[in-house]
């Protein structure tokens, strides 16, 4: 566990994707819930009430009593030791220059998979421990800081050495159990084609998704709860061919 613990504010009016949000949030290292607000005047109070517990904000640009780039601005006048995250559905290239413009951290354009989300997630993490306790930095520490996987790269190819606990022929079957459907599938979902465990095919789900083989994302189950489900990428098709 990260002993380095980051406060994140939601912003966002849809309590179903303020919950997806806050779900997937709790499940990552090194992170917690400071707030969740469903406006621009409940934003504007927590940041107040809690601005030194709040580091990274995820805002959504359609909020129903302000502009989502107002409160950018905001945000970034009162509170310049908060990061912003744009987590929304605007893909105009107006809003998302002046978002730019406005020093956001990054933007994500909804629906978000997990695996993009937990790339900004450990992104802003290493660049915060990164800048952690400096009083200066030389330019190959600041290259670094600003290196960045690009979103789409390539998966991995399949190494002929898979760590501990995974083994060629279950690795073969999980990816057969996703190529199989055209929709995503629950761990108990690819658990059950495969006839293992859900914590044997989670295991294995996630150790495809560090592979960027699959993709994640989170979603409601029947009973309403927010479950993640995956998906294998179009990119790694040869992953049935190297395994």
């Amino acid at each position: 566990m990260s002993a380095t613990q980051y406060g994140i504010l939601v912003v966002e009016d849809d309590f179903r994707i303020a919950d997806i949000h806050k779900a997937f949030i709790e499940q990552s290292d090194g992170f917690y819930i400071a707030g969740v607000a469903r406006n621009g005047g409940e934003a504007k109070a927590l940041m107040a009430k809690h601005a030194a517990t709040i580091h990274l904000v995820l805002l959504d640009a359609y909020l129903p009593d302000v502009e989502g780039l107002e409160l950018l601005w905001a945000i970034r006048r009162d509170y310049t030791h908060v990061d912003i995250v744009m987590v929304t559905a605007a893909r105009e290239v107006d809003t998302i220059s002046e978002a730019l413009r406005g020093g956001v951290f990054d933007y994500l354009i909804k629906p978000i998979e997990a695996a993009r989300m937990e790339q900004m997630l450990a992104r802003f993490r290493r660049e915060r421990e990164a800048l952690a306790g400096r009083n200066e930095m030389n330019q190959d520490e600041l290259d670094h800081v600003f290196t960045r996987l690009q979103p789409g790269d390539a998966p991995r190819q399949a190494s002929n050495v898979l760590p501990k606990g995974i083994d060629r022929l279950t690795l073969r079957r999980v990816v057969e159990a996703l190529a199989a459907e055209a929709t995503p599938l629950t761990a108990m979902q690819v658990a059950r084609v495969m006839g293992a465990s859900r914590s044997t095919a989670r295991r294995y789900l996630e150790f495809l998704v560090a592979e960027r083989g699959v993709s994640a994302e989170l979603g409601y189950g029947d009973v309403g709860r927010p479950e993640r489900r995956y998906r294998l990428l179009e990119t790694a098709n040869d992953w049935l061919e190297s395994l």
